[in-house]
């Protein structure tokens, strides 16, 4: 039998809803509710500063925010949730809290910008996030001693903020935890020991004092320079870092010698940043491990180091040992390493050297800067590599050479 007329229309009015797709406005996310609603308290609280348009693809109406939204990856589950969250740069605003909410969160990366406040101590509940980068930034307060429950997190990145306060122990035992970079801050107190496999750490620019922590042998890179460190380098001496091949403790307060081991190894230290403290000592003879190589540098730059030139540095392509209490000739080996052009700067000013061997036939390359100015001798070659801090007198008064080194020196040069 015939349907009526009015419902047929109504059927067929029935099915064109049906058939036809809502407006994005009205579709359901494929998001979860609870990661839509973190993700608009966090455009809530951050603003994008003149020039910026990261939060323009940020549009609550899109059907699909892991496809459209800027710096968002999610999950394939349904529904989806958030798994990592990157914060364009050239935000200004505070982190929310309710990025705690979501809870399948394995990275949180926000780019330089000027994001001020305190870094949330409820992100201790992201129990899966791996990486924490929050850096050149304004941020401020203390690091919450509640990140010290994040079990999996693997890099920690807050450098170049305005954090003060101490470093809680239980940070440096994470269990997972491999980069861990902290400089340029105002953290003070003493640094804790670091009891992980960590490769990385740099807490250089900061506020620090005590001596040198407890290390892991796993450490590759170690930078605590210019801080308010103090006490001899026995740390470092105990010769269990086969994998460090950077190590920067400059501009602290550190004293007594510079372990052998540091030059022994058998993977050679390519840069060793040693200068501005108040090391003494002969520089090490022991044998070392392998050459340096192109790229190498090692500065011991003022410092009270004392003795013969040891011949252990030569290859070296950048070598700073001015401002010290050197004595005696360079060794040849020296000598040979800059003219053949390995060795590409070496500063020797400001010691109290009596000889640069330089035999007939050898040349100092114009490649080469080689500073010899004010020592016991009158430099065999031009000037032309010193810095201008080097000064203008070629060498020391005699008086003071005599002094230094009983009455020996003099000059070959």
């Amino acid at each position: 039998m015939a349907r009526p007329a009015h419902q047929q229309s109504l059927l067929c009015l029935l099915l064109l809803l049906f058939l036809t797709p809502f407006p994005p406005s009205y579709q359901q996310s494929t998001i979860s509710p609870a990661d839509i609603a973190a993700l608009r308290a966090i455009k809530d609280s951050l603003t994008d500063l003149p020039g910026s348009h990261f939060f323009s693809t940020w549009d609550f109406a899109s059907p699909d925010p892991c496809s459209t939204f800027l710096g968002l990856s999610c999950s394939s589950s349904a529904p989806a949730r958030v798994t990592a969250l990157s914060l364009g740069s050239a935000l200004a605003g505070s982190l929310p809290a309710s990025i705690s909410s979501l809870s399948e969160l394995t990275q949180l990366v926000l780019s330089p910008g000027i994001v001020t406040g305190p870094i949330p101590p409820e992100f201790s509940r992201l129990s899966a996030l791996r990486v924490i980068s929050l850096p050149h930034n304004r941020l401020t307060g203390p690091i919450p001693a509640s990140l010290s429950a994040l079990r999996n997190l693997h890099t920690l990145d807050l450098s170049y903020n305005q954090i003060s306060g101490s470093v809680h122990p239980g940070l440096t035992a994470l269990p997972q935890l491999k980069v861990l970079i902290l400089s340029a801050n105002r953290l003070s107190g003493e640094f804790p020991s670091v009891a992980t496999t960590l490769l990385h750490l740099d807490a250089r620019q900061n506020r620090l004092t005590g001596g040198i922590p407890r290390l892991p042998a796993s450490l590759r890179y170690l930078s605590l320079s210019q801080n308010y460190l103090w006490g001899p380098l026995a740390e470092l001496g105990s010769g269990s870092f086969p994998e460090l091949a950077y190590l920067d403790l400059s501009m602290n307060r550190l004293s007594g010698p510079i372990p052998a081991s540091l030059f022994s190894r058998p993977t050679v230290l390519s840069s060793m940043l040693l200068q501005r403290n108040n090391l003494s000592g002969v520089v090490p003879t022991a044998p070392r491990g392998e050459s340096y190589g192109p790229g190498s540098i090692v500065d011991l730059s003022h410092n009270s180091l004392t003795g013969e030139l040891s011949p252990i540095l030569a290859g070296v392509e950048t070598l700073y040992l001015n401002n010290n209490r050197l004595i005696g000739s360079v060794p040849d080996e020296y000598v040979r390493s800059v003219c053949d052009g390995t060795t590409r700067t070496l500063y020797l000013q400001h010691n109290y050297l009596t000889e640069f061997p330089l035999e007939r036939g050898m040349s100092v390359p114009d490649s080469v800067s080689l500073c010899l100015s004010y020592n016991c001798m009158m430099p065999p070659v031009g000037l032309a590599g010193c810095p201008s801090s080097a000064g203008t007198q070629l060498s020391r008064p005699p008086g003071q050479c005599s002094l230094f080194i009983g009455g020996g020196g003099g000059s070959r040069g």
